[in-house]
């Protein structure tokens, strides 16, 4: 009789925790994303001929927050700069830290060879070539412009492919998701703004690296090259881009909370 007890209350402290767990995932919400567009200030990024990253990626990261302050009620959108301010990488995270965001989303023009074009979004992880090693080691540049760098971000040298490795085992708890919604950034880039998608990535980016969420850098073209600097430029081709990033993020939404 007292087994049978123990058993009945062992069962029914299960079924409660269970459905209070059942409970927490079916409420489960998207309600903050953090918005960071790269550079600024002092750190202009990439040049094209005419442009600045800074810049550019601020037009479209204002862009892509308005539209999901405007279309989507309950969701808090908090933005790293909403000027051509300076902030600190570690800010960044710390920014999105503070507010509890649900999503990190940096955003950035890309450089190369004048004949390189298209869209990549990355999430922290392993390089697996040179070429995402040069993207990382060139953003992580940053950092020299800012003071006590080596303090903190703990010895970190932007020249040194063994740091970005090192940093790169960071956001593994976040990854699944991080690449969730990477990837669906990358497919409404390619099969609705029209543009040639490059693919989904890794690599240490030190942006990236202390935020506690799931967390992507979309490289949203290149400046250097003159037909796809005069169409980041372009407010239609601005709105092309930050459409695709708002469709992929009102997706990963849906897709999130349906699951929870």
């Amino acid at each position: 009789m007292k087994n049978i007890v123990t058993v009945s209350i062992l069962a029914f402290v299960f079924l409660l925790c269970s459905s209070n767990t059942l409970e927490f995932k079916k409420e489960y919400k998207l309600r903050t994303v953090v918005i960071d567009a790269g550079h600024g200030g002092k750190d202009v990024g990439c040049n094209g001929k005419f442009s600045h990253e800074a810049i550019v990626a601020l037009d479209i990261a204002k862009q892509v927050g308005g539209l999901i302050e405007k279309n989507v009620p309950g969701v808090k959108v908090v933005y790293t700069r909403t000027d051509d301010n300076f902030v600190e990488l570690i800010d960044r995270a710390g920014i999105a830290n503070k507010n509890n965001a649900d999503l990190f989303i940096s955003i950035h023009l890309n450089a190369g060879p004048a004949s390189a074009y298209g869209t990549e979004t990355y999430t922290m992880g392993l390089h697996t070539s040179n070429g995402n090693l040069e993207v990382a080691k060139r953003e992580n540049s940053v950092i020299l412009h800012e003071d006590d760098y080596e303090a903190n971000y703990n010895g970190f040298d932007p020249n040194s492919p063994q740091s970005h490795i090192l940093f790169a085992l960071h956001q593994s708890a976040y990854i699944d998701n991080s690449l969730r919604f990477a990837e669906k950034v990358e497919r409404e880039f390619r099969t609705k703004a029209g543009r040639k998608s490059r693919g989904v990535k890794q690599a240490g980016f030190l942006v990236l690296w202390k935020s506690y969420m799931p967390s992507v850098l979309i490289e949203c073209g290149f400046l250097t090259n003159p037909t796809e600097e005069k169409f980041l430029n372009d407010k239609t081709g601005q709105s092309y881009i930050a459409s695709g990033i708002y469709r992929a993020f009102k997706e990963y939404k849906q897709e999130l909370e349906a699951m929870n």
